[in-house]
């Protein structure tokens, strides 16, 4: 069983967005992106390597050579673990009601009227998913 996304690394984490935007990528892509979202600092292959190695150990990720590299990929897609560790946090925070979770989200002060509107967006896209 492979530890929950939140207890990953900072790094583990950004490496593994990489991957999930990407779809695939060998060290060399990775390095870059760090290197994009880092201000221009790239990390040593080395570390690169060995988070990717670590994912891959952990479950988190699996890899096909190409040639003599290898392509990592996720072994499971991000909307998936993120819906995952939601439900584990509502379920440890909240006791499970997720009522209450979603009443906590809509009391913040920083949503805007446009994310409001997101919101019912989404909420009557949602009813009309359950309608007969």
């Amino acid at each position: 069983m492979r530890k929950p996304l939140h207890e990953l690394g900072d790094l583990q984490r950004e490496v593994m967005e990489i991957v999930w935007d990407h779809g695939e990528a060998g060290v060399h892509t990775v390095r870059a992106a760090l290197a994009e979202r880092q201000g221009g600092r790239e990390p040593a292959y080395t570390t690169v390597l060995s988070v990717l190695q670590k994912l891959e150990k952990a479950g988190w990720l699996g890899h096909r050579k190409d040639g003599r590299s290898h392509v990592y990929s996720a072994r499971a897609p991000r909307d998936r673990v993120e819906r995952s560790a939601l439900g584990k946090f509502v379920e440890r925070v909240f006791h499970g009601d997720r009522l209450v979770a979603f009443q906590h989200l809509l009391e913040d002060e920083e949503l805007t009227d446009a994310d409001l509107e997101s919101l019912r967006a989404m909420i009557d896209a949602r009813r009309g998913e359950r309608a007969p």
